[in-house]
């Protein structure tokens, strides 16, 4: 009887056992350690706010969502914010009737302007920088980072203009990622643009564990969105308007996987034909939360070494019994109450003041004008003019 509570109970703990390893293997089970984002607006002219405002968007998620500045190179080529032509300067807004300024005190540009190259940008990922360059301005990646890379601006079949001077090919692209393969500069790299014919920029990737994402296919456009008669040009692109809805729902504990990704912005929404590939990357995308690339989980590793803590206990007694008496002789501190944390994961723009729609005030007066001809008819008018 003994002997079988025993079996019993040696089986019980072996089960546990076995089942807190496949736990803290399936916690690791993306094998990174640390995340990175490169954030790209191409485009220069204050017609094209709308893709300073995409990727603005997506560098407030990913800081939202834990990602650090530290860790985050924002290419902008143009400054919206202080353009003469912004109606509220210091602003970028990504909905219309000025709900979300995306722009906010924290932004952090790290290339501005005419900084914003394909040299430029083409050395930031493969690390082939001059020695003096700002460690903001590098992409300190290692062969454990996840990397995030989002493109917005004017493309066409196999290219991504810059500035309106010069452009990437899809080519160009796909040779860098394989430097950043060979040099161990990724683990696993996801790869989102929004332009026009995007599509044809992942079709000539070839290096492992890459997921690409485009927000149209070759022969489509890729079509803008939240007309804004106030500041009086779209605020964004379709595409990244739905995926920063989708992303907004996204908090650093969810299971969110990237098959819900690929799924936000179907045609009916977005007009354009959203593409994914898959193929290069060797985990099932069902597998793939999204935060494994959007945000940064501290993660702990388990080890079956042992650590001796014994060498030099005498010195750690010591120091700690002279931290007690510092402390004692110290006034007790008080801290001010910090946000709660669900506030800080359910971010959600803040309602404004109210505006009326627009052609709100066109149908008033016609309204007014169609009263005033029913009750006094056209013989009065010469009255008024």
């Amino acid at each position: 009887s003994n002997n079988i509570c025993f079996i019993h109970l040696g089986a019980t703990v072996l089960g546990a056992y076995i089942f807190i390893i496949d736990q803290a293997e399936q916690f690791f089970r993306s094998g990174h350690t640390n995340n990175w984002a490169v954030l790209v607006c191409t485009s220069r002219f204050w017609f094209n706010y709308r893709h300073v405002a995409n990727t603005l968007s997506v560098y407030r998620s990913v800081k939202r969502l834990g990602i650090p500045d530290s860790h985050i190179v924002l290419m902008l080529a143009d400054d919206m914010a202080c353009n003469p032509r912004n109606p509220k300067p210091a602003t970028v807004f990504s909905h219309k009737n000025m709900e979300l300024n995306v722009y906010g005190d924290d932004v952090e540009v790290d290339y501005r302007s005419y900084e914003v190259t394909v040299e430029n940008f083409l050395r930031v990922l493969t690390g082939r920088i001059p020695p003096s360059t700002p460690r903001s301005k590098r992409l300190l990646s290692d062969d454990r980072s996840n990397i995030l890379i989002y493109m917005t601006g004017h493309g066409g079949n196999g290219f991504l203009k810059f500035q309106d001077s010069e452009e990437i090919t899809n080519i160009e692209l796909a040779d860098a990622f394989e430097q950043m393969w060979q040099k161990r500069r990724y683990n696993e790299l996801l790869f989102i643009i929004d332009t026009c014919q995007g599509a044809s920029m992942y079709e000539r990737f070839y290096s492992p564990n890459i997921m690409a994402l485009a927000s149209s296919q070759v022969g489509e456009d890729s079509l803008s969105h939240q007309p804004d008669p106030a500041i009086g040009v779209h605020l964004m692109d379709r595409y990244t308007f739905y995926v920063l809805e989708f992303l907004e729902e996204i908090n650093p504990a969810s299971q969110t996987n990237m098959n819900d990704l690929f799924q936000v912005c179907p045609k009916s929404l977005c007009v354009s034909t959203p593409g994914h590939r898959t193929d290069l990357f060797q985990r099932d995308p069902k597998n793939v939360l999204i935060t494994d690339f959007f945000g940064s989980v501290r993660k702990v590793e388990i080890t079956t070494e042992t650590i001796n803590l014994q060498q030099g206990s005498e010195i750690m007694e010591s120091s700690y019994k002279e931290d007690q008496m510092d402390e004692e002789l110290m006034e007790p501190l008080k801290y001010a109450e910090q946000l709660p944390v669900a506030q800080i994961i359910h971010q959600k723009p803040k309602l404004k003041d109210w505006h009326p729609p627009g052609g709100f005030i066109l149908g008033l007066w016609a309204l007014i004008i169609m009263v005033f001809f029913k009750t006094y008819g056209i013989k009065h008018m010469k009255f008024i003019f």
